[in-house]
């Protein structure tokens, strides 16, 4: 039975907006749980999961490239080696904003923040995190299309109650790079850059 199409010119407008507000509703709880099914198949270690949850064409990258993948032979490829050097995991989400594209049912874009406790290399580690993602919905299946990984900070557990007082905020091997946002957010900028009051 073929799924009535939103869009359809043959409904009525009612009906064509309430048909719509469903889609939109299902859609949303199934990319809420591929936003869960990454989590937990990261903690899990579950690489085959993990890449089938992406396109065959799936990219996913963080600006300081601690993450970065194409493709889901390339996603599987740079999992597998995170993970052979990585202990427990537990990675949980919180706010999770998802927009439509009015022009194409199939596609949606999203913000998800989390947080995730990890153990590289045997160091017991925190981070808070965001991903900005792109949705695109492939034979009834919602997959990512991309994600890209920015954090507010990344560092050892024994380093986290000054994490905040400081921009260098990613721990990396032995080096500090600088925290990905806020300070790249234009209301970030927005802020700083405008005058005092008098």
């Amino acid at each position: 039975m073929l799924t009535p199409n939103p869009y359809s010119g043959k409904a009525t407008d009612d009906l064509r907006a309430l048909l719509q507000r469903i889609d939109r509703l299902e859609s949303r709880h199934q990319i809420a749980e591929l936003v869960g099914n990454y989590a937990r198949a990261c903690d899990e270690h579950d690489i085959d999961t993990l890449a089938a949850l992406f396109t065959e064409d799936g990219v996913i990258d963080s600006p300081s490239k601690l993450l970065a993948a194409e493709g889901r032979d390339g996603i599987r490829q740079t999992f597998t080696r995170r993970y052979k050097i990585r202990g427990p995991s537990y990675h949980w989400t919180h706010d999770h904003k998802v927009m439509f594209d009015e022009a194409n049912p199939d596609h949606a874009t999203g913000l998800v923040l989390g947080h995730a406790e990890t153990c590289p290399d045997g160091t017991v580690s925190i981070a808070a995190m965001r991903y900005t993602d792109d949705y695109l919905r492939l034979d009834g299946r919602w997959l990512f299309k991309r994600r890209t990984l920015t954090f507010l900070y990344y560092v050892p557990v024994t380093d986290y109650p000054g994490v905040l007082a400081t921009s260098l905020r990613l721990a990396v091997g032995g080096t500090r790079l600088q925290g990905d946002y806020p300070e790249s957010l234009a209301s970030w900028k927005k802020v700083l850059e405008a005058p005092d009051s008098p």
